[in-house]
């Protein structure tokens, strides 16, 4: 058995992982961290490009934020294309598609208007779009056999959007951190936590082969599993997991940028939108829907025991979900996402979602995108019987952080990750290297 030191140990291979990794690397004082990833790769599961939409989420046309939220999300996406213009080396981690809010029928064009009032200035490159106009940007969007569709329809759209690799930028990260000199920078793949333990200078953390990991500060960014281990050492112990996992649909290429829909408010998700593959070409993906599953991972039944370790069947979560499920329209989206999984009826009941978007839009254009998903954690606070919308962290200040990052976690990442940095360089007495940083971001990591 083997035991090993150093000064930070991360937990998961992600993008939340690996730009953290990149941070201490390159713009800290910090010597020695190592990372360490259950699988035999970096990226595994949800940022993966095939495990998310590609979509840098700027705030703009996601319905479901708030101005408040949407400011909040433009900052982190920023960081996002600073890092991959400055920081990266690498132009091809990122693609320009214009991306389009479509609001249809009269209700819906007038939410979408009220909604440009009160953000544009938040976003000077995005302009509001007529029928006439869509049909410019987006034909397919607003044509039917040549005429204009029937339907009201009117957009935001924004000429300055983009879709990110984010798991070639997570790979990004960990090569630059692994070429930084006189320092220790470990990657550990097929190396599995099993068990954190507190000591008197930091944590041990138990890992598959036998081995032992000592650290003065421990991060875990382990997405659905961040909770369950949180759990272990005593923390978050009134919150159960609610994992939602998202799958998508093939279709040829009818889309030039990206689509959005108007999103219903009382709902975490973004609605079905319609977007280019960059890592797939020819073709355009519609999704993602929402189905609550009782796995950690999709495809791995293995993980419904961390489910159940991580969802508690208390009068908290009970009330929770007796709360959704008497609200009709959430009633109603469940099932509905329930019988997009259906064989068949699944696909028919889909097209639906999908001639929002392209209502010219036949059955046999749309093929179920096979393993092309990714689970969310959303989070159930039990002490207030209440869904929790967006990221979670713990964080107490004694050498630990675990991280919960559902969408848009991946544009938030290196948000999140100087947050990060702070506690980290703060609690070791390590220093960030500001202007090194600042060059990459423009900001300084606060």
């Amino acid at each position: 058995m083997e035991q090993r030191a150093y000064e930070v140990l991360i937990i998961g291979g992600g993008i939340s992982g690996a730009t953290l990794l990149y941070d201490l690397a390159l713009h800290s004082d910090v010597e020695s961290v190592c990372l360490i990833e259950k699988y035999d790769h970096l990226d595994p599961l949800n940022s993966n490009a095939h495990s998310n939409s590609q979509t840098l989420h700027c705030g703009d046309i996601e319905t479901n934020y708030n101005r408040e939220k949407a400011d909040h999300v433009r900052h982190g996406a920023d960081m996002m294309l600073q890092f991959v213009d400055h920081g990266s080396g690498d132009p091809s981690l990122k693609r320009n598609y214009g991306k389009m809010l479509l609001g249809v029928g009269e209700e819906e064009v007038a939410s979408v208007q009220k909604r440009f009032a009160s953000i544009s200035d938040l976003y000077p490159s995005l302009i509001e779009v007529d029928a006439d106009a869509i049909a410019d940007i987006e034909p397919n969007v607003a044509i039917v056999d040549g005429k204009q569709r029937v339907e009201p329809i009117f957009g935001l759209y924004n000429p300055e959007g983009y879709a990110i690799d984010y798991g070639r930028v997570t790979e990004n990260c960990v090569a630059q951190a692994q070429g930084v000199e006189d320092k220790t920078i470990d990657i550990c793949l097929s190396t599995e936590a099993k068990k954190i333990t507190r000591t008197d200078d930091g944590f041990e953390v138990s890992v598959n082969n036998g081995d032992t990991i000592h650290c003065k500060f421990l991060v875990v960014s382990a997405g659905t599993y961040s909770l369950h281990l949180a759990q272990t050492m005593g923390k978050g112990k009134h919150f159960s997991v609610l994992p939602i996992s998202g799958s998508f649909y093939f279709a040829p290429e009818v889309l030039n940028g990206k689509v959005y829909t108007v999103q219903n408010p009382k709902l975490p998700f973004a609605a079905v939108h319609g977007d280019p593959d960059m890592t797939k070409a020819g073709v355009t993906r519609f999704g993602p829907t929402a189905l609550m599953l009782p796995v950690l991972e999709r495809f791995n039944s293995k993980t419904a025991l961390g489910f159940m370790e991580s969802f508690h069947f208390s009068t908290g979560t009970a009330k929770t979900l007796f709360h959704l499920m008497k609200d009709k329209d959430i009633r109603e989206f469940i099932y509905k996402n329930i019988g997009y999984e259906i064989p068949v009826h699944g696909k028919k009941s889909f097209l639906k979602e999908v001639l929002k978007i392209v209502p010219s839009m036949k059955l046999d254009d749309l093929d179920f995108a096979d393993h092309t998903t990714g689970v969310r954690p959303q989070l159930i606070d039990e002490k207030n019987a209440e869904l929790l919308m967006g990221a979670a962290k713990f964080s107490d200040g004694d050498g630990v952080i675990f991280n919960m990052t559902p969408s848009p976690g991946a544009t938030s990442a290196f948000a999140n990750a100087a947050e990060d940095l702070v506690t980290v360089t703060k609690y070791l007495g390590r220093t960030i290297h500001q202007e090194s940083y600042k060059d990459v971001f423009q900001v300084n990591a606060t």
